[in-house]
């Protein structure tokens, strides 16, 4: 939905999404590109809670030191700052997996250009494409990560802060902790807001990093037969083009199937990520 040709629209809602893709492509076509999806997510995962970790240790001590209080806190603007020092690091780390990912996940059996799985896929692009076109799209990728995953820490940390201080809503135990549902509740609202904000220069990403693919034109309409070139000089002119030519809504093509699977996945992955350490018996938490 967010890449596909404005004058040859198969679909235009995630339930008619689905069953066009089932009709033309069958159950394998709705895991197109996993396989990547899952071989970038482990890495990612694991660099962004360290590195947050890490720049919300670093942070806290300058931030101590500056205002000469040992008993200081992070803020949710401080905690929005180290958040996105995590996904800025975390996204340049593996952002080829992701650019790759979005070229397996689009192409069709009727695709001019059959990329055959993650290796043929990286090799091919760097070979008619060079290295530098596995961080096409990066820039709005940065940009972007900075309010997603800030605000995902951010606003998740805060809430969890908030309710357990103000005991809101009688959900703090009496162990002083939140229970499982209260803390998925509170990274569904972590997604929900960080994805939102973030939204548009996902779009732009996503079709920047088809602009340079030769069959990317024939790719996106799904059957092959239209030409149109797809090149864009940069990210200012990626928005330029998709607004005025598809209008502003075009930002925000594919929000309802995003927000299926960003919200539920960043509620189960902060929640996973807390019981994990607790069953580790590793004390350092996020919010501490």
């Amino acid at each position: 939905m967010q890449v596909q040709n404005p004058h040859s629209i198969k679909y235009n809602g995630t339930i008619q999404g689905l069953k066009y893709i089932w009709k033309s492509e069958g159950f394998r076509g709705l895991f197109k590109g996993n396989g990547t999806n899952c071989a970038r997510i482990i890495p990612n995962s694991a660099v962004k809670f360290f590195s947050y970790e890490e720049a919300s240790k670093g942070i806290l001590w300058l931030y101590r030191r500056q205002t000469r209080n040992e008993e200081a806190e992070l803020t949710p603007v401080l905690r929005l700052g180290a958040g996105a020092c995590a996904g800025i690091i975390a996204m340049s780390a593996t952002y080829p997996m992701d650019m790759v990912r979005g070229r397996l996940t689009v192409q069709t059996e009727k695709s001019p250009r059959q990329y055959r799985g993650i290796f043929h896929a990286l090799t091919t692009v760097l070979r008619e494409e060079g290295p530098r076109s596995l961080y096409k799209g990066w820039l709005p990728s940065v940009i972007g990560v900075i309010p997603y995953v800030g605000l995902n820490f951010a606003v998740y940390e805060s809430l969890k802060d908030w309710l357990i201080k103000s005991k809101a809503l009688g959900l703090v135990d009496d162990n002083n902790e939140l229970g499982v549902a209260t803390r998925l509740a509170c990274g569904a609202a972590a997604g929900t807001v960080g994805q939102t904000v973030a939204y548009p220069l996902d779009v732009i990403r996503r079709r920047m990093q088809m602009a340079g693919w030769k069959d990317a034109a024939s790719v996106v309409t799904g059957d092959g037969k239209t030409k149109a070139t797809l090149e864009y000089n940069g990210m200012v002119d990626a928005f330029r083009k998709t607004v005025r030519h598809e209008g502003f809504g075009a930002l925000y093509k594919g929000l309802v199937p995003n927000s299926v699977k960003v919200v539920p996945s960043i509620a189960i992955a902060f929640v996973t990520y807390e019981m994990v350490k607790d069953i580790l018996g590793v004390e350092m938490r996020i919010s501490d």
